[in-house]
This record gives C-alpha cells, sequence and structure tokens, in this order.
C-alpha cells in the first residue's frame, strides 16, 4: 500500500514538471529560424593547412616578374638646312609682300605723261615704303636725269634704272657677315638685344638653328631671365639642334648669366655663344643701363663680336628710333630685321642703314623654324621689282 502511493506521489511530479516546461518554451515563429547551440573549439583549418599538416606538398604561390622599364628614347636631334641660299629659296615671300611697292613705282615711270605731279607721286611712294624722305629724294632725283637722258621709258629700261638707284641706297659692296668663328680657344660671342614684342627671343633660337646648319658648335645663353616663357623658349631651340642653354632661376642676374654663358663656351670647345638678352623699352634708361653692365661683364671673359639688334620692319618709324637708343648703349653692329614678309614697307632697310651706318644683316621671312636668312639686297630688290 505504501509502495503503491510513493508511486502515485512519483507520477504527479513528473506531469506536473512537464507541464511547466511546456508552459514556459517560447514556440519559433513562422520564417524565424531556430537558434542553434554555439560551438566552441578551434575554427577548422582551410584546406592548405590541412595538408601542411598532412605532410603534402603545397607550391609556392607564383609571383609575376617585375616588367622592365622600357628605355627612355633619346629625342631625334633635327638637321637644319645650311644659311647659305637661304634667301633665294624665300623670294617668292618677299615678292608677295614687296610687288605693290615695285609695281608702283614701274607704272609711274613707264606712264606716257611723266610730269611733275607724277614725279610727286614716285617719291611718295618711296616714302611711303618707309624709304625715307631723304633717300627718296636722292633717288627721284637721280632717275628724272636719267629718263630725260635716255629718252626712253620702255618697261625693261626702268626697272633696270629702278633697280640700279634701290641697290645704290641700300649698299651692295656692304659687309653683311654675322661674325661667328671662335678666336683661338675662345668662341665668338653675339648678343641679341631689342624690344619685346620684336621676335627677339625667336631670332635667337633661329640663328642658332642657322649656324648648327652650318656646321656650327653653339652654345645658348638665356640672359632674359625677367621672362620665364623666354627661359622656356629658347630651351626648346637648343634642344632640337642639340645646343646647351646656360640658364638660371627667374628674375636672376642677367650679366651673371651671360658671363657663365661664355664659360661654359670656352669649356666645350664651342664656336660660338648667342645671349638672348631681356626686351626693354627703349625708353627706360635703368634697362638700357642694365645692357651695357651685360656687355661689359661679358667681355672680362671674352670679347664681343656682334651685338645684332631685332627690329620689327613693320613698325616703321618707331623702330627707327629704337634702333637709335640701343645703338647709343651697346654699340649695335648689325640689323636682324623680322617680319620683312608681313610688310609692303621694306624701304626700312634703306632708312635704318642710313641713319644708323649700320647694315642689315639678317632678315626674319616666315614662321618657320629656317626661315632667318643672310640679307641679299640683289635678291631683295629683284624681288620688289620682278615679284618673283
Amino acid at each position: 500500500m505504501l509502495a503503491t502511493s510513493v508511486i502515485v506521489v512519483l507520477v504527479l511530479l513528473l506531469a506536473v514538471g512537464g507541464f511547466y516546461l511546456v508552459k514556459t518554451r517560447r514556440p519559433v515563429e513562422p520564417g524565424e529560424e531556430e537558434t542553434k547551440p554555439e560551438v566552441t573549439g578551434e575554427p577548422a583549418a582551410p584546406e592548405e593547412d590541412r595538408e601542411r599538416a598532412e605532410g603534402a606538398v603545397v607550391p609556392p604561390p607564383a609571383h609575376a616578374p617585375p616588367a622592365e622599364a622600357a628605355p627612355t628614347a633619346e629625342p631625334e636631334l633635327e638637321t637644319p638646312p645650311p644659311s647659305a641660299g637661304r634667301m633665294v629659296r624665300l623670294r617668292a615671300r618677299l615678292a608677295r609682300s614687296q610687288t605693290s611697292l615695285g609695281q608702283g613705282l614701274l607704272n609711274l615711270l613707264s606712264s606716257d605723261s611723266l610730269d611733275e605731279d607724277a614725279w610727286e607721286e614716285i617719291e611718295d611712294t618711296l616714302i611711303t615704303a618707309d624709304i625715307g624722305v631723304t633717300a627718296a629724294a636722292q633717288i627721284v632725283e637721280s632717275l628724272r636725269t636719267k629718263v630725260k637722258v635716255l629718252g626712253s621709258r620702255g618697261v625693261d629700261e626702268v626697272r633696270g634704272l629702278l633697280r640700279e638707284e634701290l641697290l645704290a641706297q641700300i649698299g651692295t659692296d656692304t659687309d653683311r657677315t654675322v661674325r661667328t668663328e671662335p678666336h683661338g680657344d675662345r668662341p665668338a660671342v653675339i648678343m641679341v638685344v631689342g624690344v619685346n614684342g620684336t621676335g627677339k627671343t625667336t631670332t635667337t633660337g633661329k640663328l642658332a638653328r642657322a649656324l648648327v646648319g652650318d656646321g656650327r658648335s653653339v652654345v645658348l645663353g638665356a640672359a632674359d631671365t625677367f621672362r620665364a616663357a623666354a627661359t622656356e623658349q629658347l630651351q626648346t631651340w637648343g634642344g632640337r639642334v642639340g645646343a646647351p642653354v646656360v640658364r638660371k632661376e627667374e628674375g636672376a642676374d642677367p650679366a651673371s648669366v651671360a658671363f657663365d654663358a661664355v664659360s661654359r663656351g670656352i669649356e666645350d670647345g664651342a664656336d660660338t655663344v648667342i645671349i638672348d638678352t631681356a626686351g626693354r623699352l627703349h625708353t627706360k634708361t635703368g634697362l638700357m643701363d642694365e645692357l651695357g653692365k651685360v656687355k661689359r661683364v661679358v667681355e672680362k671673359k671674352s670679347q664681343v663680336d656682334e651685338v645684332l639688334l631685332v627690329l620689327d620692319a613693320t613698325t616703321g618709324q618707331n623702330g627707327l628710333r629704337q634702333a637709335r637708343v640701343f645703338g647709343e648703349v651697346v654699340n649695335v653692329t648689325g640689323i636682324a630685321l623680322t617680319k620683312l614678309d608681313g610688310t609692303a614697307k621694306g624701304g626700312i632697310i634703306v632708312q635704318v642703314q642710313r641713319e644708323l651706318g649700320v647694315p642689315v644683316k639678317l632678315v626674319g621671312l616666315g614662321e618657320g623654324p629656317d626661315d632667318l636668312a643672310p640679307f641679299d639686297p640683289e635678291v631683295f630688290v629683284d624681288a620688289v621689282l620682278n615679284g618673283s
């Protein structure tokens, strides 16, 4: 009886406990995953580790070989044509700009009625071409005498007379040589001067190119330290033909750059050193004095063989005023006349030579790198009169 009672009590206790457990457990909502017990212990080893643990040989990771840098190609140097004969090749450009002057004069001189009005018109045409009042009067006076003596005014005869007069004014026996020959162990030194906007730095670069074409070795001096663009421009010109450029930081002393350029020329055994000076207005006394200083400093190292003044042929009388002031400061030895292909006023050649007693040595006849040419008076006059 007692045993039966104990069994009944145990059954009741188990039933109550089971009911309590079922009551307190939260049911899993639809779509909700049942929480799984957290597994403790070491994470599973990756496949590679398991293979190592089992003694398998794992190949080392593949590494791509480093890419070899492509060799930097040296820029190919250009080979400029020689300067001789350039003006003949460029004569057509001269003819395009100067034909109106030549044809106008020829038409007037060969007309049936060559009276005082016609002679005045001839003189005005010459003055308009910037040939100068004095030179124009001399040409007209000489032509009047010759036409009267000959008594004939055929086109060919008139052309011959006019050619003779123009050549007499320009000068055919003038020494127009640009001195580029070295003196023993010292190079020839050329200073290039002028105002900004005349093409001074471009002319410097083109001159270096022409000299390289003639077989000269050249060093360039970037003494226009007030314009960073001028230094970079000169560096480009020199780099094309293998001419080293001596340069310093912007604002450096121009005389110091010029001195170092000549020193480099002596060290390298160069034939010619060309110094591009800072462009300056002829009315600025301080800047003009500084130009004189550059020349004096250079002469402590080597003589200055040429001082080339770059003039814009299109500026007319203003260019002539510039030339006078520069000539007083640095003793200009020659003129480089740029943009001659872009103006009908080629008479500036006569006027600038007459006023300064300095020959035109170089002329710019275009924007191409090889369009700077030694000036040839006969080629110029023939282009004016013949149109080719």
